[in-house]
C-alpha cells in the first residue's frame, strides 16, 4: 500500500454515486538538483523575497497571491477565496463521460495521479468504479480543479487501483503545421526494406530494462570529484558532416544493431516486403523475356541472311546461265545467215 502524503482531498462524482478519494502522486523524480554557486568561493546563491513597499525581507508566512490588473493595479486572492469558488469541480472529480481509450491523444498526457479510496464507505463505489471501466474497456473523462485551474482528466484502471491522468485541454495542443518537410522526397523501396530490417533487429524492449545514463555518469563524476580524483572523460565524439549514403548508413546501422545482440553481423541481409517483392520481379522476368526476345530475333536475322544470301547465289547463277543460253543462240542465228549467203 502506498504511504505517499496526498496533494488533494475531495469525491469523484459518478452520476449520483459520490466516492470520497485521496488524491497522489504517481510518479517521482530521480533527476540530481544542483545549487546555485559563487564561482569564486563555492558559497551558496539564495534569494531573499523583499516586499518593494516597506523594503524589508518577509516570510514565507507572510506571501500571498495577487492578480495584476492592466494598469498596475494588485488585487489580492486568498485561499478562501478560490476554496469557495461556484464551481462543482472545486472539490470534485466530475465525471462527464465514458470513451474508448484511443480517443485520447497521447500529446494532451499531463501529470499522473493515483486516486485512493478514503475510508471504509468509500471501498464499494470505488470498486464498483473500478470493475465497470474493467468491463467497458473504456476510459472516463472527467474535470477537476487542481492548483487554482479547472482542468481535464482520465481515469482509467492501473493494478486495482484507480489513475488519473491530467490532460491538456484540446487549444493548449499545438498543431503541427509546418513542422514536416516542405520538400519532396522520394523513398525508395530498398531505403524502406533496411529501415524494417532495422527495427526488426532491434526488435522489442522491456521498459523495466531502461535506465537514466546521464545520472548515473553524473552520480560518477560526483563521486570522482568528492574523492579528489579527476573525474571520468568523455569519448571523442565522432567525427563526420552530414549522412550523403542514407542505405550504407542504414546497412551499418543493422550491422551494429545485430552486434550489439550478439548476433552474426555479416552482410546486412534485407529481406523485401511482400508487397514490394512482385513489384521489384516484375523488372527481372521483363530482362529474362527481353533475352530471350533479343536472341530470337538475332537467330532469325542470321536465317533472314542466309536466306537472302542463298536467294542472290540463285539469282546470280540464273543470271549466268540466261546469259549462256542467249550467246549460244546468237551465234545459232550467224551461223545459218552465212550457210543462206552462201
Amino acid at each position: 500500500m502506498l504511504h505517499v502524503r496526498s496533494i488533494w482531498n475531495g469525491a469523484i462524482s459518478f452520476g449520483l454515486v459520490s466516492i470520497p478519494i485521496k488524491l497522489v502522486n504517481a510518479t517521482e523524480s530521480h533527476s540530481i538538483s544542483f545549487r546555485q554557486i559563487h564561482t569564486e568561493d563555492g558559497g551558496r546563491i539564495r534569494y531573499r523575497k523583499f516586499c518593494e513597499l516597506e523594503d524589508r525581507e518577509v516570510t514565507q508566512g507572510e506571501i500571498g497571491k495577487g492578480y495584476e490588473d492592466a494598469d498596475g493595479t494588485i488585487i489580492p486572492i486568498t485561499e478562501e477565496d478560490l476554496s469557495s469558488l461556484p464551481l462543482p469541480t472545486a472539490k470534485t472529480i466530475e465525471i462527464v463521460a465514458f470513451v474508448p481509450a484511443d480517443r485520447i491523444d497521447p500529446l494532451q498526457m499531463d501529470a499522473a495521479y493515483y486516486l485512493q479510496a478514503s475510508g471504509a464507505p468509500a471501498a464499494k463505489p470505488y470498486t464498483l468504479l473500478r470493475e465497470a471501466l474493467k468491463r467497458s474497456n473504456k476510459v472516463a473523462i472527467a474535470k477537476f480543479a487542481l492548483r487554482g485551474r479547472e482542468r481535464l482528466g482520465m481515469l482509467r484502471v492501473v493494478g486495482e487501483a484507480i489513475a488519473m491522468h491530467g490532460l491538456l485541454w484540446p487549444d493548449e495542443v499545438r498543431a503541427p503545421e509546418g513542422l514536416a518537410p516542405d520538400t519532396d522526397v522520394t523513398v525508395r523501396d530498398q531505403e524502406l526494406d533496411l529501415a524494417d530490417a532495422l527495427m526488426d533487429t532491434l526488435g522489442e524492449v522491456d521498459l523495466e530494462d531502461l535506465h537514466d545514463e546521464y545520472r548515473e555518469a553524473v552520480e560518477e563524476v560526483i563521486a570522482a570529484k568528492a574523492a579528489g580524483e579527476a573525474p571520468p572523460q568523455a569519448p571523442e565524439p565522432a567525427t563526420g558532416g552530414k549522412v550523403l549514403d542514407l542505405m550504407a548508413a542504414l546497412e551499418s546501422s543493422v550491422r551494429a544493431a545485430r552486434e550489439s545482440r550478439g548476433e552474426d553481423a555479416g552482410h546486412a541481409e534485407v529481406k523485401s516486403l511482400p508487397q514490394r517483392e512482385t513489384a521489384r520481379a516484375a523488372p527481372k522476368q521483363t530482362g529474362g523475356k527481353k533475352s530471350t526476345s533479343t536472341a530470337k530475333k538475332t537467330a532469325a536475322k542470321k536465317t533472314t541472311a542466309a536466306k537472302k544470301s542463298t536467294a542472290k547465289s540463285g539469282q546470280g547463277s540464273a543470271k549466268k546461265t540466261a546469259s549462256k543460253s542467249t550467246a549460244k543462240k546468237t551465234t545459232a542465228k550467224k551461223s545459218s545467215s552465212r550457210k543462206r549467203s552462201a
